[in-house]
């Protein structure tokens, strides 16, 4: 029986960055917030836990895993690409591919943010565009930096649900949306395991889930921003605390 009174414990990817010359773990704020709003507990995760010892005793704790949003992209090499990535966090990198093959295994549920959407993609065999921008089909999906941060994060594009996925069984009846957009790469290809959620109007897939996993979905924009004030955001963010809730109810039953 589910608890739903029960604060599932979410692990939470964190970046590398330097802070007053000494590289340091960092993480947003409103990753956490907008977890703690929708009813989870959540728990930063350093990079040295993709060590397979360190993860392995990690994971049970786990009844969930966010993979946020980033300034840093992923290296080319993890889908086939050659040549160096400018702004890089290989550590992220590593965990975030062993996390993603840990939590599939274990059917723990994954909510994927921006960055989150494009390690999903590439852990499950896809491939990114690197830079969006250098395709002129495309949208320009950037934010423009000189904006004050409430411009930048608001709604930009139109995105359109696909039927019959998990976000149309969240949201019954929606067929498009208004989302923000604040990235520079995206996803190419999509390994056999994931299928398209959402579409934006330029044709790029906005959304992703895992087939036969109870809630692994990855998103292009970012939810997590003032998560409780958009209807969408809510119901997303509440959908993955409830298979958060349902995933520990099943370990307990073990």
């Amino acid at each position: 029986m589910v608890d739903i009174f029960y604060r599932p414990i979410v692990g939470v990817v964190m970046c590398s960055n330097p802070v007053k010359g000494q590289q340091s773990h960092t993480l947003q704020d409103k990753y956490l917030n907008a977890v703690l709003d929708a009813g989870g507990l959540p728990i930063a995760l350093p990079h040295a836990l993709a060590e397979p010892e360190l993860l392995a005793g990690v994971m049970p704790l786990l009844d969930g895993v966010l993979l946020p949003g980033s300034p840093s992209n992923m290296q080319p090499h993890h889908y086939g690409e050659n040549g160096d990535e400018p702004a890089a966090d290989p550590g992220r990198d590593l965990l975030s591919i062993a996390l993603i093959a840990q939590a599939l295994e274990r059917r723990i549920p994954i909510f994927a943010i921006c960055r989150g959407l494009q390690e999903l993609v590439v852990a499950t065999g896809g491939t990114l565009y690197r830079r969006l921008c250098d395709h002129p089909q495309f949208l320009e999906h950037r934010e423009d930096p000189d904006l004050p941060i409430d411009q930048q994060y608001a709604p930009s594009h139109e995105i359109k649900i696909q039927p019959d996925g998990l976000i149309s069984q969240l949201i019954p009846g929606s067929k498009t949306f208004w989302v923000n957009s604040l990235h520079g790469q995206g996803a190419k290809t999509l390994g056999p395991r994931l299928r398209v959620e959402a579409y934006s109007q330029d044709g790029l897939p906005e959304a992703v889930s895992v087939l036969d996993h109870p809630y692994a979905l990855g998103v292009q924009w970012h939810p997590e921003w003032k998560s409780s004030e958009y209807a969408l955001s809510r119901l997303l963010l509440e959908g993955f605390i409830t298979a958060c809730q349902q995933h520990h109810a099943e370990k307990q039953q073990l």
